[in-house]
């Protein structure tokens, strides 16, 4: 017998003083009702109800059972509608994780508007470039960038990741602009080491798409750190817009090779895949991809700078 049920039904007896008017309230015959109760004695070895055929009243054990039956079933119900609030009002703790470089120049800048908005929710954000287990570290959710692993998980694009050739105009000047991807080779580029390709540069133009091999006195697995190594004078790197856009207009790098582009990804949040997301990830999932959209604040610079950089 379920305990729960059996208590609530021993209540609802107490309440209306009728075994037919419980089982009314509670949409099951009268019957069941009587068996829930009697069960419920039996496992408690004690008789809770003395029965007569004009009234019911409650033994000195059923009246103790009956005051903390009472409180138990208020506290449950009263979790039931805070779970269900939850559901329908942002609130409480948000647990998100993200890359490095993403997560400080545009995630961490987002969350205090996004707590403006929605005050009853606190924010833990957690940032490195591993792939988390979310359910097995209990992340909420996590925003990706770059091609997304099968997985169970449900994902949402908020931004497309464009990748921009660029270089520092110190370097320009002192080996000269390469015209063609070919002219890679005698260049020194500067690689991700979280690459699926090591050493491989891909750039599609208007002949297709073309192979580049690529030395270089430089690797890293961050991108701000080839960002810094390039405005250095380093090297060419290859790098996510949302890294390096600023730099255009500041003139600390400059896109090269604008008619050849690099791959294109995605930055997607991904949560866990329940019948019931709460509103707190919703909500949070929401606020992003308002924020950052099909085109970016962080590609203006692009725009300005030279159209074709952007994809279709």
């Amino acid at each position: 017998m379920d305990r729960l049920t059996g208590m609530e039904a021993f209540a609802r007896v107490v309440e209306t003083g009728s075994f037919t008017r419980a089982a009314e309230q509670l949409g099951i015959s009268r019957a069941m009702v009587s068996k829930h109760v009697m069960e419920l004695e039996n496992r408690l070895g004690v008789r809770l109800l003395n029965r007569t055929t004009r009234k019911l009243s409650l033994t000195e054990a059923g009246a103790s059972y009956y005051g903390r039956t009472t409180q138990i079933i208020a506290e449950i119900d009263e979790a039931e509608q805070a779970a269900s609030r939850m559901n329908l009002q942002p609130r409480g703790l948000l647990r998100v994780n993200a890359p490095m470089s993403f997560g400080t120049l545009h995630i961490a800048p987002a969350i205090p508007d996004f707590i403006a908005a929605y005050p009853d929710v606190t924010v833990e954000l957690t940032q490195n470039d591993r792939i988390v287990d979310l359910i097995e570290e209990g992340y909420d959710l996590a925003v990706r960038v770059g091609k997304l692993q099968d997985s169970s998980l449900i994902a949402r694009k908020l931004a497309p990741c464009r990748l921009v050739l660029c270089a520092s105009p110190a370097y320009l000047a002192r080996r000269g602009e390469p015209k063609r991807p070919s002219d890679l080779a005698g260049h020194d580029c500067l690689d991700y080491t979280y690459s699926a390709e090591r050493n491989l540069w891909r750039l599609r133009g208007s002949e297709g798409e073309i192979q580049v091999r690529i030395d270089g006195p430089f690797r890293a697995n961050n991108g701000d750190t080839l960002r810094a190594a390039a405005i250095a004078g380093l090297g060419l790197i290859i790098c996510p817009s949302f890294i390096v856009g600023a730099d255009f207009r500041s003139g600390l790098l400059k896109p090269i090779l604008c008619d050849y582009r690099p791959p294109e990804f995605g930055i997607h949040a991904v949560y866990p895949h329940n019948r019931h997301v709460s509103a707190k990830v919703r909500s949070f999932v929401d606020f992003l991809a308002e924020r950052f959209g099909p085109r970016p604040y962080w590609d203006d610079y692009l725009v300005e700078m030279d159209a074709v950089v952007l994809a279709g």
